[in-house]
């Protein structure tokens, strides 16, 4: 059984003495009252150790994690996943100018290529079920076989619908050609711990992300990068000093421990678990798409009539809340920790939403990513004079930023691309988007 080394210390440490150290709330008063876990949340002293330069517990975490990945390397993170993206892009940036970066990837991923002027390849999948796929290797291979300043591929897997992509296949084509292959494998942390550790990163990647806040249980910001190919670690490692925080939260840091730990010493909650959600799937009243991550559950109401949109309003008035839904799909995030009440309850409130005749037909088709525009350079667009034009009025132009849909924080029309029809008008429709400004865009001016 493995220790909980970070929390174990915090608690031991628990002391009635007077705090002369950060934090401002000193651990005591209304605020202790609220926010129970404050005797837990210090800063870096003589018994904690130190997140920037690990000598003990924090070390010895690192060390177990690690082991239990299957890394070389891994390193805690209290700054979320995309901490660990402009991580391992920065790392990879010192090696190339151009990075394949696949359509559906998190804004972090053009966000690094934008920071460390890397042009990014946008390549895409075709679509299934309405879902986009993960671009075939066969695409990657003739990319890398015509350009020598590619560096590599940062694949995302899974992303949100659950398609996990086919990594080892990317794998054997980049070692191939003598190229890094990065994994932002965020949502997919729980993948580690499955018998066969199918589709997880750490199986094929030079160096990867886990967001373990997504799936496990740790608390939100908590995340994990790690390192296979020992000709990166370096630069990794000057990459997250650069991001990573100075003042790192010791509670997020010590959850990050336990949700590794947690699995490892309790295998049986990951099957009990998935059983818990093949039964939900054998017993719901509408398709449900063939994700290959069973903690992705996305339900299709294209057969229904009923928008996604507001079938997820029904269901919050049932006290579900979901991850995302958009306009044809509800997805439903799950993990280990689901449990088969939670889907009972679930089941009930699909079903009462189907018989109730009040619910309005109002399904239209949708898709969160366009086919995309005609490309041009991403970092030309960037840095070209700009102009800020209504949505209606951008078809045909050169987009000057990277504007997206927020979940899942894809962009829908990436910088140096030709803003399509399809494009603005699923930026329209949007609840909550990024890069628009009132109904309006950045445009490379004329």
């Amino acid at each position: 059984m493995y220790k909980y080394h970070v929390y174990e210390q915090l608690k031991a440490k628990q002391r009635a003495d007077k705090s002369f150290h950060m934090p401002g709330h000193k651990g005591r008063g209304d605020f202790k009252a609220r926010f129970p876990v404050a005797p837990y949340d210090v800063t870096e002293l003589s018994y904690t150790d130190t997140l920037s330069s690990p000598s003990g517990v924090i070390a010895q975490a690192q060390k177990d994690i690690a082991e239990i990945l299957g890394a070389e390397y891994s390193y805690i993170t209290t700054d979320g996943s995309s901490s660990g993206v402009l991580a391992l892009i920065y790392a990879a940036a010192k090696a190339g100018g151009k990075l394949i970066v696949p359509r559906g990837s998190h804004q972090s991923v053009y966000n690094a290529c934008r920071l460390f002027s890397l042009e990014p390849v946008i390549v895409q999948g075709g679509y299934k079920d309405g879902v986009m796929q993960p671009p075939p290797p066969e695409l990657i291979e003739s990319l890398l076989a015509s350009d020598v300043t590619i560096v590599g591929m940062i694949a995302t897997s899974p992303d949100y619908y659950g398609n996990i992509s086919p990594l080892k296949e990317y794998s054997e084509v980049l070692k191939r050609h003598q190229r890094l292959l990065l994994v932002d494998g965020a949502h997919g942390a729980h993948l580690a711990f499955e018998s066969s550790r199918r589709g997880y990163a750490g199986v094929y990647a030079d160096a990867w992300v886990d967001g373990a806040h997504k799936t496990l249980p740790t608390l939100t910001q908590g995340a994990i990068v790690s390192v296979n190919n020992l000709s990166m670690r370096a630069a990794v490692e000057e990459g997250l000093s650069l991001f990573r925080t100075t003042s790192p939260s010791f509670p997020i840091m010590a959850s990050v421990e336990y949700g590794v730990k947690y699995l490892k010493n309790n295998p049986a909650v990951i099957e009990n678990a998935k059983a818990a959600v093949e039964t939900f799937k054998e017993k719901c009243p509408l398709p449900v798409y063939p994700s290959g991550d069973w903690a992705k559950l996305v339900i299709d109401f294209e057969s229904s009539g009923i928008s996604s949109r507001t079938a997820a309003e029904h269901l919050e008035k049932s006290g579900i809340y979901v991850e995302l839904s958009d306009g044809r799909h509800v997805i439903l995030y799950l993990s280990p920790l689901i449990c088969e009440g939670d889907l009972n309850k679930l089941l009930s409130a699909l079903n009462a939403l189907l018989k109730n005749k009040k619910i309005a037909k109002d399904y239209r088709p949708v898709r969160v990513l366009p086919e995309a525009g005609r490309t041009y350079s991403f970092l030309y667009a960037l840095k070209a004079r700009r102009e800020l034009v209504p949505l209606t009025d951008a078809a045909g132009r050169m987009c000057a930023c990277n504007a997206g849909v927020t979940p899942p924080c894809v962009p829908v029309i990436a910088a140096g691309e030709i803003v399509t029809e399809e494009g603005a008008e699923i930026l329209l429709n949007a609840e909550t988007t990024f890069g628009v400004e009132d109904g309006k865009i950045w445009v490379v001016a004329k």
